[in-house]
């Protein structure tokens, strides 16, 4: 069928404005550095929301209020991980097709995920707002938190759709090979948050309510000007409400590919979320310190996450033109590049841990329970360098199930009943608690060097798809 025609115009060529990196040629080193760097960049901006929502409620209220940021952005994480499992999967569809030259398959991708996620967004808003309730029950929030923990969450919900918004056009870019135009997005919103979080927070005395708010406007500035920035510039999807469509024949494979992945990042949030239930049990002192050793986490695991995501996309376009052999090089690069980034937080971490508590404000029984904890989970940091570039490599190639499939294995059967062992049955020893993350690490990857090792993973996922002249079908 033909396709409509306010998307038929933009469909040939890419766009001209874009900071791309050609990922099909050239030098892989130099190639995966360049592409990687704004990611890392950009990740560590975004992981500064939370850490400056934490260091600014610290400087301002007592560790209840700490326990309830730490909390409420664990589960707000949840929605992070839903929207970047879900739009990864049309990435990856986008890319390969990219890659194969398919430029029209590519631009009905953009609008699918666009018109989709956005339903979704909402969705999940009406689900948090009825089930908040419940959930902090089920994760044993402490008392003293519980409303503030309730009162953080509900107000970022009314964000949802700014997170998927920013996730879906980033993951589009980098997808299309620009990493650079991301960073800009995310830095006007992390100036923003900063300028927010101390006007609500410091001189308007808000305390979680102003963090909360803080973070949403600042996330639906940076989506707006991403918007008009885009328009402005000839981004190949206009923005325009007519091109809003989702095109269904390219629906099922998007949530092939993006349902495992989403599986996978929320289970694994869950899996966290557990942790800090068992956490929970120990009082404010506990959640306080584990909460503040979460967020130094986000910082230390940024270069693996971030080379992570780079391979993704890289993969996927190399996959795409049948370059599998340059695929598998950027690989064992990656895993290279994130042992030497995150190496000074690893030590940092085992050598000096109670100034990682002392930065976010605690006081010494948070500093005390704080180091311990952080003196077993550490060596995660190491061993994170290996599983995110698998997790980055596999989904790159389109093999999303197995990814789904390893990392539920090593949360919910390993992590979960390593932490409640160590927590429960041994009385609550934070270090040993420490130590199930990484346990479960090592077991996530050998399973990923064996299947590697299978090489089932060369096949792209888009091959013979479709037939030349049915690659379009009518949008609703």
């Amino acid at each position: 069928m033909p396709v409509d025609s306010g998307l038929e115009h933009e469909a040939v060529g890419e766009p001209e404005f874009m900071d791309q990196v050609d990922l099909l040629k050239g030098n892989i080193v130099k190639t995966l550095i360049v592409f990687a760097m704004p990611f890392l960049l950009a990740n560590f901006i975004q992981a500064m929301f939370g850490a400056v929502d934490m260091i600014i409620i610290g400087w301002y209220e007592p560790d209840d209020s700490i326990a309830a940021v730490s909390l409420g952005a664990q589960m707000t994480m949840l929605i992070i991980r839903i929207a970047g499992g879900m739009t990864l999967g049309g990435t990856i569809l986008m890319s390969q097709y990219i890659g194969a030259g398919r430029q029209q398959d590519a631009l009905e991708t953009i609008s699918t995920i666009l018109t989709l996620f956005s339903v979704v967004s909402v969705v999940l808003t009406i689900v948090m707002f009825v089930a908040i309730d419940p959930f902090l029950r089920i994760l044993q929030v402490p008392p003293e938190a519980f409303l503030k923990t309730k009162q953080y969450v509900l107000v970022c919900a009314l964000g949802n759709i700014v997170v998927f918004g920013y996730n879906a056009i980033s993951a589009i870019l980098r997808g299309l090979g620009d990493s650079k135009n991301p960073l800009y997005f995310i830095t006007i919103a992390c100036v923003l948050n900063v300028i927010a979080d101390l006007l609500f927070i410091g001189w308007f005395g808000w305390g979680v309510i102003g963090a909360a708010a803080a973070t949403v406007l600042s996330q639906l500035a940076s989506v707006l000007f991403a918007i008009v920035y885009l328009k402005r510039t000839g981004f190949m999807f206009d923005f325009a409400l007519r091109s809003f469509k989702i095109y269904w024949k390219k629906v099922p494979t998007i949530c092939r590919l993006g349902f495992p992945v989403t599986v996978q990042d929320v289970l694994t949030g869950f899996s966290f979320l557990f942790i800090a239930a068992i956490v929970n049990s120990f009082g404010v002192t506990a959640t306080a310190a584990v909460g503040i050793g979460g967020r130094f986490t986000m910082f230390a695991m940024l270069p693996s996450v971030s080379f992570s995501m780079a391979l993704a996309a890289l993969v996927a376009q190399n996959i795409g033109a049948r370059q599998t052999d340059r695929a598998k090089s950027a690989f064992y690069l990656g895993i290279f590049l994130s042992l030497v980034f995150t190496l000074p937080f690893f030590l940092w971490a085992l050598l000096c841990p109670g100034t990682i508590m002392r930065l976010f404000g605690a006081g010494d029984a948070v500093v005390e329970a704080g180091s311990l904890y952080m003196s077993g989970f550490c060596f995660d940091y190491i061993l994170v360098a290996f599983v995110f570039c698998q997790i980055g490599f596999f989904n790159g190639c389109g093999r999303t199930r197995f990814v789904m499939v390893n990392g539920i294995i090593s949360a919910l059967l390993i992590r979960l009943p390593l932490s409640w062992l160590f927590g429960i049955w041994l009385n609550g020893n934070l270090w040993l608690i420490g130590l199930a993350a990484p346990g479960a690490s090592l077991i996530q990857i050998m399973a990923g060097f064996i299947y590697l090792r299978r090489n089932r993973w060369q096949r792209p996922i888009i091959v013979d798809d479709l037939k030349e002249s049915d690659q379009s079908d009518r949008p609703i």
